[in-house]
């Protein structure tokens, strides 16, 4: 099971995760992948970042447990780590530092260039969480095999999917990434969500964090495999009880505001 996933900067369209794709790099615990400009027609660096500003070999990264660490080979340049779940957090590993270790499951490696800055993602989907039901002391940790963040936006996405059905059983409607991101943005943390993000928030919580086997169908188009995909996200959610009618408490409330009357 890989730790990370290293989505290298390429002609993906933007806020667009293709899991399945040939340009993703599966990294598991152990695993090391060096970055940086590399060698015309050298095959040394896993994750090329075409920019003369790069060095040929900038770092490197390694795939621990559940997290990653980061390794600067620049004797005089920074590098900045970005938590792309928070609200400007990020962390600055300095240059000729190695094995910095990075707590983020959503990160944005970023790297000074010439044209400007280079970056590439990483995401660290095996991140584990203390199951309240763990007793210290009593041996080795269960692992859940669905490890979601609460906090993250992305189970905000898979309440937000499940919705209908928590509010009615029989209701066997699933809103679309546009109606998802219309549910959202009143939320602080989500104004700026977009149909694509929806999207982005859906293929890592298939692919990544629960793992389907979204096969294409025959003579299926691209709607009805996304429909496809968002039905067994939320059958698997609520059959397993990842998304349960108390987590609605996290979406904005549907009350609307009462009109104020004037006495004038």
């Amino acid at each position: 099971m890989e730790t990370i996933i290293v989505h290298p900067p390429g002609p993906s369209r933007p806020g667009e995760v293709d899991a399945a794709g040939p340009e993703l790099l599966h990294m598991g615990p152990g695993d090391v992948a060096d970055f940086g400009r590399g060698v015309p027609g050298g095959r040394d660096i896993s994750i090329v970042l075409p920019d003369p500003g790069i060095s040929r070999r900038a770092g490197r990264l390694e795939a621990a447990e559940d997290y990653w660490r980061l390794s600067n080979f620049s004797r005089d340049t920074a590098y900045a780590i970005e938590n792309l779940e928070g609200a400007g957090e990020y962390i600055t590993v300095a240059p000729g530092r190695l094995g910095a270790p990075v707590p983020f499951e959503f990160s944005r490696v970023v790297l000074p260039a010439l044209s400007g800055t280079v970056d590439f993602k990483v995401f660290a989907p095996q991140h584990a969480y203390l199951d309240e039901r763990s007793s210290p002391g009593a041996g080795e940790l269960t692992v859940h095999p669905y490890a979601l963040d609460a906090t993250a936006k992305y189970f905000l996405v898979l309440v937000a999917l499940c919705e209908p059905r928590l509010r009615d059983t029989s209701d066997s409607t699933l809103p679309g990434a546009g109606d998802i991101a219309e549910r959202l943005r009143p939320l602080e943390s989500c104004r700026g969500l977009t149909r694509s993000a929806v999207n982005y928030h859906i293929d890592y919580l298939a692919f990544a964090k629960l793992r389907l086997d979204v096969g294409d169908e025959p003579g299926a188009d691209g709607n009805a495999r996304t429909g496809a995909k968002r039905a067994r996200l939320a059958s698997l959610a609520l059959r397993f009880g990842l998304v349960r009618e108390e987590h609605l408490a996290l979406l904005p409330s549907r009350r609307r505001p009462v009109p104020q009357t004037s006495d004038a």
